[in-house]
């Protein structure tokens, strides 16, 4: 089979040098700004998906008008394309449900449920919580930034009145956080936040639980993308 042949039936998201090189122009074609000017729209197309006739053309200007374009665009559409990179590959991965938010529930029986049927290679962290309680909305607070750093983590929430055992978790022993896998209790946490400041931050509660070695290697976080999007804007 001819080298054409192969470079056209190459498909999205392989490997090798060729790969990435076709990987990036594709994403570099889908990003373009429709403002962009025409010919270099066209010129684009041609370098992501390039017939017979073109690559004769291209073949000795290519990589020139490629490594300029490149450089003309803004940064943050390769920092875009490497958090898509990172995203298709921890899919693939990725042996068990993503969740990146914090659920709420708001029985005895759904947290029942989603200790003993959620995934077995699923950790799950649950904060019992009562309104009004000093800590409690922080804590939340914390947990709502943590989920989404830790999309293998299933964060949920309870009120202490709908677990059924209001008379266990009285206002002295909350916020409280129970950590299970495949059913098994792993922590159990009681009043937590008297091991912290009274200011505390996530990265507080995730110092926290990594004591623990409760948390897994952190992968990509919401909260480093937002802080880059803030470097970004002059």
């Amino acid at each position: 089979m001819s080298g054409s042949t192969q470079e056209k039936e190459l498909p999205a998201n392989h490997t090798g040098p060729k790969g990435v090189i076709n990987d990036w122009r594709r994403f570099k074609l889908d990003s373009v700004d429709q403002t962009v000017p025409q010919s270099k729209r066209e010129l684009l197309r041609q370098m992501s998906s390039p017939g017979d006739d073109d690559k004769e053309r291209f073949q000795r200007k290519m990589s020139v008008q490629e490594y300029e374009m490149i450089h003309e665009e803004d940064e943050h559409c390769l920092k875009r394309y490497r958090k898509q990179c990172m995203q298709e590959m921890h899919e693939r991965l990725s042996f068990g449900p993503t969740f990146q938010e914090v659920y709420e529930l708001e029985t005895g029986e759904a947290f029942l449920e989603v200790i003993e049927k959620e995934h077995r290679l699923t950790q799950v962290v649950v904060h019992i919580y009562q309104h009004g309680v000093k800590g409690c909305e922080q804590l939340n607070s914390c947990l709502d930034c943590l989920a989404s750093e830790y999309p293998s983590i299933k964060f949920c929430r309870i009120d202490a009145v709908g677990t059924g055992a209001s008379e266990r978790f009285t206002p002295e022993v909350l916020p409280a956080l129970l950590v299970y896998k495949a059913g098994e209790l792993l922590g159990n946490f009681l009043a937590v936040t008297k091991h912290f400041n009274e200011d505390f931050f996530a990265t507080d509660v995730e110092g926290f639980l990594n004591e623990y070695g409760l948390l897994p290697e952190k992968e990509l976080t919401a909260c480093a993308d937002d802080e880059d999007e803030g470097e970004d804007v002059e």
